[in-house]
């Protein structure tokens, strides 16, 4: 999809720091944020409630204006501004949500590092410290073939979709969710072993 004119022009005024152009911004873009944020979380099968929705809309548009605009200084102009918006909001998203844990409110489907909780030793270090290390995910992940150690690292760590992965590493679409699966039941594996 083309850049539209409107967005043309409101990218340079807010890179021109005209009044009210960031406002006109947020404004235009708020909505799709918050309907990322939404389905980033679903898609992850978090429950998330207004106030987190709020913080994580609030943390894209921070991003956004971060090193005077640079993310927007960074956009080629070659797709639409609310396409690239939305794959930088869902990159932000999914950081933030890894970042915060939210441990309370995880199913099996979400990422390794914070789906750990029952199986670890209740005098153990809490799993969602020890796990949120990127190391133990890694060393985690040495357990696993190469592509499911691929589709992990592609889905939880990179936050990107069974499409996007499929594309990238040429498997189909609908054996991207077995594979996780089957990567996850080894990674638990794994997890209570060390923890034994």
């Amino acid at each position: 999809m083309a850049l539209l004119e409107i967005d043309r022009k409101l990218l340079q005024r807010c890179l021109s720091r005209e009044p009210h152009a960031w406002e006109a911004f947020v404004e235009r873009f708020l909505g799709l944020i918050l309907h990322v944020v939404r389905h980033t979380a679903k898609s992850r099968s978090l429950q998330i409630g207004p106030q987190d929705e709020e913080d994580l809309v609030a943390e894209f548009f921070a991003t956004v204006v971060r090193d005077d605009f640079a993310l927007l200084r960074r956009f080629r102009l070659e797709s639409s501004l609310a396409t690239y918006l939305a794959v930088v909001a869902r990159r932000v998203v999914v950081r933030e949500l890894l970042r915060r844990s939210f441990p309370s409110r995880l199913s099996d489907t979400v990422a390794p590092h914070l789906a750990f909780e029952s199986l670890a030793d209740a005098r153990a270090e809490s799993p969602e410290r020890r796990m949120s290390n990127r190391e133990e995910v890694e060393r985690l992940m040495s357990g696993l073939t190469g592509s499911e150690a691929d589709i992990v690292r592609l889905y939880h760590l990179e936050g990107k979709s069974y499409r996007e992965i499929s594309s990238t590493i040429g498997i189909p679409e609908n054996s991207i969710g077995p594979t996780l699966s089957r990567a996850r039941a080894k990674m638990r594996q794994l997890t209570a072993d060390s923890s034994a």
